[in-house]
């Protein structure tokens, strides 16, 4: 059985995927602000959006795992922090 990560790895994971995901979003906003939102144009920011998803369902599944390896320890603001604990 493989290692199951610690509680400060998971608060360093939330940290990350909460960074990244605020970075998607800026850039999803930046690409839909230029271009269409339909037609060949658009598929970059529909990508994006399809990364973000992506992002959103592993933080909750992350979270969940989080519950159950660290029970004592766990809350909401590990996978989803504050934007001012963010940085």
């Amino acid at each position: 059985m493989k290692p199951r990560m610690t509680f400060e790895e998971h608060v360093e994971m939330g940290l990350g995927l909460a960074r990244l995901r605020d970075e998607l979003v800026h850039r999803t906003v930046q690409l839909s602000n230029a271009y269409p939102k339909s037609g060949p144009e658009s598929v970059p920011a529909q990508r994006l959006e399809k990364a973000l998803n992506a992002i959103d369902k592993a933080r909750s599944e992350l979270e969940d795992m989080l519950y159950g390896e660290h029970q004592e320890q766990a809350g909401t603001s590990v996978y989803y922090p504050q934007r001012e604990n963010r940085r």
